[in-house]
């Protein structure tokens, strides 16, 4: 039986090409994401590690990372990192010498006035020269360090980026005005934040604290031991020497830093590989109803011989382990090809990245064990469990058959007991996502089990869905095509479960693809309705990198010519009846202006009384009504009770608390400024706009925005991340696929005294190439049809568990789009048939008929 199952590998090889194509594609991909994933892993930790070589111990103030707009959440501590603290640190038995780090937000212009790289990758520091007059951290490469303020330094890709040489004026930015500064010096430095793409610019001390901290204060220091005295030991002096409040400072040994690194490198390549072997199981998943397929037709087309076998003595046991074998040896070749295929993707990927990113670390290809067994054996195990069900429908073939021809009838009550089953498990889905979608928040475990339900109940139906839903395109199709689109129904509805299996690969692509559109065309439409609908001001004024700004530019920003109204739209956290509550903060006199909430009771005038307005879901939460008490705790502030002066109907633009910016500087004399709101004299106009980016300093980090930008800007994220799901699901559809092309080309080889007959009788070439292809596009539009309906009812279900989250959310169906995912289905089919059809065509009529 063993020989048997190699003889039929060898004998059907050009029928199970597909299938192996499709094996060796999903091990490929999850082949190539590990091999990647480890590969970009090992770079970044090797580089990283770079670091920490010159640090045994490092002592953080989590209060100052990030700069002076950073402080620990609810808490201000006066406790800081001085000179003193530097000096008490540098004097311990252990410490060879200490340095003070300032480090915090500062962005480069080039040129032209455009910031150089990305606005949250934009460093400044300080630099701390020792007894010899120089800091080891950054050699020059060109002139000195900065010494005084309006001196500079830049790291040297900064530098080349913006055509910069020593002695020239740069403009630079942090979170107030801008200012320019002389170049003194260009230096390099293993930081690997900057070998990946992130600017560095250097001030002397005194500056850097006044500018990205307070005057005398150190975000961090850094500490060096003498030879022979161990971190461990040096960890143990440094501990006394912080200043009280001393919990909001960490001290870390440089193992400890770099253990630490290590495990969040690991832990965001294990999240990036999650995601991408999501896609890949997700291709091998569609591979597997190819799979299936093969092997249900081959058996079917091998009746007779199994028959025999059976006849000749083989017992059920030995039929199935035939098949089984047969699936193995397909499986390993298989596996070992999409293996070598997979660390050639893996390769490919790491180059794309390091072209894509220049600094991006890289390495040589790490090619783990883990990789080297798990990809092959994922893609060997997926295939026999496959080829399972058609092996056990293998040993059911009686002897008997070895007498008669053509397919064993399909067992009506196998078709009855699939149908109930399919119906439970898809009720019970539909059941259990409807629950979900009325739950909010607490529905995403319901949604998920519940279409992962539906999906299989789908699976299962699709047989019985395939004769009503193709039937109804059946007039169409005599009508365009005669009798070739007559046959083409017939044959695609023929055989239910075949034409279910080859149309499921493509409803998962379609369900996932359609599902993806509607959740990003409705959090669009939500985000463009609240825009819309709460803003009336004609610019957004903010930092590109999200940080605050200081009080001062947005003084300077509502002082601009051509400004109507402008005020600091503030942004906050606080207690509100017990439970953490956004805030925002208006100018109570530009509120009119500038916003244009909904509001159902009481008026915005409240604001300047000194009262609160709250939205409608908030108020009916708390019990809450014009005249009532709100009882908030700014955390870093003092305790008050607000009255309510009005209420308004949620939207995603203002959070569920709106106050005056004069209440909330009584409350909270810290709150940060993240935004302003501006109204123009004459409307939005370049001028205008202008006018604004000059009262900044033309700060390179500023964005200035209308609604339409605003809109435009989360369109494009949304865009790019649908973009990049598309492409993920591409290599699924592609499997997809493949199974079209197989089950067309197994079919045309199992109808050829058909197709003979039809040429005989009159049906030419042409017929019979247009009869396989409207073949193929009915059995792709009807598997695209099912996943479009599927994937707008699961996006419409998690949209119900996101309304709490996004205020206004609505199903939104691009119709557009969504019919062009059909058209494409359908082009999908047409291509596929290609090779198919023209086989058909190219039959001889003689020799197809005698086939037996």
């Amino acid at each position: 039986m063993y020989r048997t199952a190699l003889r039929n590998v060898l004998a059907h090889k050009g029928r199970l090409l597909m299938t192996a194509l499709a094996i060796m594609l999903g091990t490929a991909f999850v082949a190539g994401t590990m091999v990647f994933s480890d590969t970009l892993g090992q770079a970044m930790k090797n580089s990283y590690a770079k670091s920490y070589t010159d640090v045994s111990v490092q002592v953080t103030d989590h209060n100052a990372v990030g700069g002076k707009s950073d402080p620990k959440k609810g808490e201000r501590n006066t406790a800081k990192l001085t000179e003193a603290t530097v000096k008490a640190i540098a004097a311990l038995p252990g410490a060879e010498h200490a340095t003070g780090v300032v480090s915090g937000f500062t962005g480069v212009a080039d040129r032209k006035g455009k910031l150089i790289g990305e606005s949250w990758s934009a460093q400044g520091g300080n630099y701390a020269p020792d007894a010899s007059g120089k800091d080891p951290r950054y050699p020059m490469v060109e002139g000195r360090g900065p010494a005084k303020a309006g001196e500079i330094a830049l790291d040297k890709e900064t530098a080349a980026t913006g055509g910069y040489k020593v002695g020239d004026k740069v403009r630079t930015a942090d979170t107030g005005p801008a200012t320019d500064s002389v170049l003194t010096g260009i230096f390099t430095t293993d930081d690997p934040q900057v070998s990946s793409g992130a600017t560095l610019t250097l001030l002397d001390t005194a500056t850097a604290q006044q500018r990205l901290l307070t005057p005398g204060q150190f975000s961090s220091i850094i500490v060096k031991a003498k030879p022979g005295f161990s971190e461990q030991a040096l960890q143990d002096q440094v501990l006394p020497k912080l200043p009280s409040a001393g919990y909001q400072f960490t001290v870390q040994t440089g193992e400890q830093l770099t253990a630490d690194q290590s495990r969040m490198i690991a832990q965001g390549t294990a999240n990036m590989k999650t995601m991408l072997l999501v896609f890949a199981a997700i291709s091998l998943f569609v591979g597997i109803f190819i799979i299936a397929n093969t092997f249900t037709m081959l058996i079917a087309q091998r009746t007779k011989e199994l028959a025999l076998l059976r006849a000749v003595g083989a017992g059920r046991a030995q039929v199935t382990k035939s098949v089984l074998v047969e699936a193995l040896l397909i499986g390993l070749l298989a596996s070992v090809a999409g293996l070598l295929a997979g660390i050639g993707i893996g390769a490919g990927m790491q180059s794309l990245v390091h072209s894509l990113s220049s600094g991006m670390p890289t390495g040589p290809l790490v090619l783990s064990p883990t990789a080297l067994i798990v990809a092959p054996v994922v893609g060997i195990v997926v295939t026999v469990l496959s080829a399972v069900l058609p092996a056990v429908r293998a040993s059911r073939i009686a002897p008997v058959a070895a007498m008669s021809s053509g397919d064993q009838p399909t067992s009506q009550k196998g078709l009855l007991v699939r149908n109930i089953i399919g119906f439970l498990i898809a009720g019970g889905g539909g059941a259990l996502i409807a629950m979900g979608s009325t739950m909010g928040n607490d529905g995403r475990m319901p949604v998920g089990l519940g279409a992962g339900l539906a999906l299989i109940g789908i699976f299962v139906l699709l047989p019985l869905l395939s004769r009503p839903v193709i039937a109804l395109v059946g007039p169409l199709l005599a009508k365009l095509a005669g009798t070739p689109g007559k046959l083409a129904r017939q044959n695609a509805v023929r055989n239910p479960r075949r034409t279910a299996a080859t149309a499921a690969a493509l409803t998962i692509g379609l369900t996932l693809v359609s599902a993806l559109t509607v959740l990003g065309a409705s959090v669009t439409g939500a985000v463009d309705k609240a825009v819309t609908s709460a803003m009336a001001a004609d610019y957004d004024v903010q930092m590109a990198n999200g940080m605050t700004m200081t009080p001062e530019m947005a003084a300077k920003i509502s002082k601009a010519p051509g400004v109507a109204a402008a005020s600091p739209f503030q942004d906050m956290y606080w207690d509100v009846n017990g439970t953490g509550t956004g805030v925002n903060g208006i100018d109570a006199a530009a509120a009119g202006v500038l916003l244009k909430p909904e509001v159902t009771t009481g008026s915005l005038a409240a604001l300047g009384q000194g009262q609160a307005l709250v939205d409608e879901d908030f108020a009916k939460k708390h019990g809450l009504a014009v005249g009532t008490k709100l009882a908030v705790d700014p955390y870093s502030g003092s305790k008050a009770e607000l009255t309510v002066g009005g209420t308004y109907r949620g939207n995603a633009m203002l959070k569920p608390v709106l106050v005056s910016n004069a209440q909330l500087a009584k409350l909270d004399p810290t709150a940060d400024v993240r935004e302003v709101l501006v109204k123009g004299t004459d409307g939005t106009s370049e001028a205008l706009r202008q006018s604004i980016m000059d009262a900044t300093g033309n700060n390179p980090v500023v964005e200035v925005k209308t609604k339409q930008d605003i809109r435009d800007q989360f369109s494009k994220i949304i865009t790019f991340a649908l973009n990049m799901m598309y492409g993920l699901l591409a290599m699924s559809v592609l499997v997809a696929v493949l199974g079209v092309i197989n089950t067309l080309a197994m079919s045309v080889f199992e109808r050829k005294r058909e197709i003979g007959m039809l040429r005989a009788i009159g049906l030419d070439r042409r017929g019979v190439k247009r009869m396989v292809r409207l073949e193929s596009v009915v059995i792709s539009l009807f598997g695209a049809a099912i996943g479009v309906a599927l994937g707008c009812f699961l996006a419409w279900a998690v949209n119900g568990t996101l309304k709490d989250s996004l205020t206004g959310l609505t199903t939104v169906l691009p119709y557009g789009k969504l019919l062009a995912f059909l058209a494409m289905a359908g082009l999908v089919g047409l291509v596929a048939a290609l090779w198919p059809a023209r086989r058909a065509a190219k039959l001889d009529i003689l020799s197809s008929i005698k086939t037996d």
